[in-house]
């Protein structure tokens, strides 16, 4: 797996010394349920979920370099409704306390430059109706809104209202 950085990030795989950073975001209310888990209620829990990312090379963990932390992580899936292969969907969870400070923001657009330069065309990226600090950060990064859409989380047990947004490389190569 690769490794990018942003000025004040770095996007890596996940390592085993990241459990105390991964269980203080994974417990925090209201972080898991806004990208579809249930937050974690012990060490035990983020545990799994650090072994589950090791082993994932689809996703990054958002090292924050000023403090060498890990505040959150970014996925690159694959197209889940199509199967394209020039197609990913993102996903992402960020720390409550380095929220709101244009860091998530940074890790996309990196996450968009490394993407858009290869064989990739589509990009999407989806947020809970109620998330609106999903909502705003996905706009704001250059996405169009598609379509709306339904989500059901096990964890949760619940169905989410979504909305779907596209970001194009054509989109991408004209505002570059």
């Amino acid at each position: 797996m690769i490794t990018l950085h942003t000025p004040i990030t770095k996007l890596r795989p996940f390592k085993e010394s990241d459990i105390n950073d991964l269980n203080e975001y994974c417990m925090q209310d209201g972080v898991g349920e806004m990208a579809g888990w249930r937050h974690h209620n012990s060490l035990n829990e983020s545990i799994k979920t650090l072994k589950s990312n090791i082993s994932n090379p689809n996703i990054f963990a958002i090292e924050y370099t000023r403090e060498s932390k890990v505040i959150g992580y970014i996925t690159v899936n694959n197209d889940s409704e199509n199967n394209r292969n020039d197609t990913k969907e993102l996903s992402f969870a960020l720390n409550r306390n380095y929220q709101n400070q244009g860091i998530m923001r940074e890790v996309i657009f990196v996450v968009l430059e490394y993407l858009f330069s290869s064989d990739i065309e589509y990009i999407y990226a989806c947020c809970f109706q109620e998330n609106l600090q999903s909502k705003s950060l996905i706009e704001k990064c250059g996405f169009e809104f598609e379509k709306q859409g339904s989500y059901y989380s096990n964890s949760l047990d619940k169905t989410f209202t979504t909305f779907e947004y596209i970001y194009t490389k054509h989109a991408w190569d004209k505002k570059r």
